[in-house]
């Protein structure tokens, strides 16, 4: 897949700059959960691989980085692999992630009575990602009800390497 990807970016560029009549292109490939410490770096051999098709184009070589810059014909093609929040952040900005998945949990999980914090649930370590035993009783954001907050933990779980107090 990531030699796919910088085959059509190198195959391409001239002709999307040509088509807008632009010399500067900006390629985002963006992976919508997770961070740079969890991935696979499977994405990141885009980069690598525009590297070895490229060499003596790469003006910012993408060694130790999650971006790359090449230019070819009077075109700069920047690309960068967003992972995580940094795609969310890209996308819309600093409070798109959480405004999104606000949304999703209001629409898709009824408020009601929060779980107990002696249930036992099938994954292992899943009481220690949504526990609310930390939070104030008297804590509660206006968009989301108690009992739906477990569900932002669950869903932010995927966008760090750990949770702590």
């Amino acid at each position: 897949m990531s030699e796919n990807f910088a085959d059509a970016i190198i195959g391409n560029y001239a002709a999307w700059a040509s088509s807008v009549n632009v010399t500067a292109i900006d390629f985002t490939y963006g992976v919508l959960y997770g961070t740079r410490q969890q991935s696979n770096k499977k994405d990141w051999h885009i980069l690598r691989n525009l590297k070895q098709k490229k060499p003596f184009a790469i003006t910012i070589d993408p060694s130790n980085r999650w971006n790359c810059q090449f230019q070819d014909q009077g075109i700069t093609v920047d690309v960068a692999v967003r992972v995580g929040l940094d795609w969310w952040n890209n996308l819309g900005g600093e409070y798109c992630w959480i405004e999104v998945f606000i949304a999703l949990i209001r629409a898709s999980i009824n408020a009601g009575a929060s779980d107990s914090s002696s249930y036992q649930y099938t994954i292992s370590d899943l009481n220690d990602i949504v526990t609310t035993s930390n939070i104030r009783e008297d804590y509660n954001v206006s968009l989301l009800q108690r009992s739906q907050i477990p569900w932002l933990f669950l869903m932010a779980r995927h966008f760090c390497d750990n949770l702590t107090d």
